[in-house]
């Protein structure tokens, strides 16, 4: 089973998409399952996950309707406000929504670096893991340090960082990336997402200028411990979906068989249960 394990839909008529400006020109309209159908296919790709790209509840309900409209996707990736005072009952409510299967809080926006190992969170994080539900962690590489702190904190919460937390390619900043990436890979049971690699590189990117992360990657999480996302249509802006995928098919390509079947679609299929989902 191919499976995407990192997409998003949006509608920019509902308004909370505070990010997506007239800036971003390539990605500044709606985004919906009938863009994604036909590239997926195309890729082989049979499942995704779809992640939410507002810090809103309001969009989660909103992916959560699409998702229950199309098989293709798997599980999603909702949004809750983990300040709230009733932060568990909401973490609860949506826990039985069909295909919830995590939440994520966009913590490359906020303020606070430390905001993950705030004591006002601890009852939202208790009730995901209670309930089954997995953290996506969207970090910058600053950010790891702490994300293995709060990964040790909270060890019975399922974690994975996305986009390898954001290397800035562009400027080739490997090395004090990969000591921390190497260093939370060994410290922690956390997964990774190979994902959103082409977006830090920018648009003149190339497959030898990713090759040095991905190798890092895929020594220090091993394949059991790295999907492969698409982070469409974020990937638009330095590329396409296409493009993405044949690129991530060579800097894989001196894996086994096996090692391949996991970073493409086992390890997202176990990490986020989607056969339960």
């Amino acid at each position: 089973m191919q499976i995407d394990a990192h997409q998003h839909f949006w509608r920019l008529s509902r308004g909370d998409y505070g990010w997506l400006t007239p800036e971003l020109q390539p990605i500044h309209r709606d985004f919906g399952p009938g863009d994604l159908r036909p590239l997926a296919a195309a890729a082989g790709v049979e499942r995704t996950v779809l992640v939410q790209a507002a810090p809103t509840e309001a969009e989660t309900g909103f992916l959560l309707e699409l998702a229950a409209a199309e098989p293709f996707v798997a599980g999603v990736v909702g949004w809750v406000d983990f300040e709230a005072p009733d932060a568990a009952h909401r973490v609860a409510a949506l826990a039985a929504r069909p295909k919830l299967v995590g939440l994520r809080p966009m913590m490359q926006d906020m303020a606070d670096d430390r905001w993950m190992l705030r004591d006002e969170i601890w009852p939202a994080l208790h009730a995901m893991a209670e309930e089954g539900l997995t953290f996506d962690a969207l970090v910058f590489p600053r950010h790891l340090p702490t994300l293995s702190e709060f990964a040790r904190r909270y060890p019975g919460l399922d974690i994975v960082i996305d986009h390898a937390a954001k290397p800035d390619i562009a400027a080739g900043a490997l090395e004090d990336w990969a000591r921390d990436i190497r260093a939370i890979a060994g410290e922690t049971r956390l997964v990774c997402k190979l994902s959103g690699l082409i977006t830090e590189a920018g648009s003149g990117w190339s497959v030898e200028q990713l090759r040095p992360y991905v190798e890092v990657l895929v020594e220090a999480f091993g394949a059991d411990r790295l999907m492969w996302g698409s982070d469409w249509p974020v990937v638009n802006l330095a590329g396409s979906y296409a493009s993405w995928r044949t690129a991530a098919e060579t800097l894989l390509a001196d894996c086994s068989d096996d090692e391949r079947a996991a970073i493409f679609g086992q390890t997202a299929s176990v990490f986020y249960g989607l056969d339960r989902a």
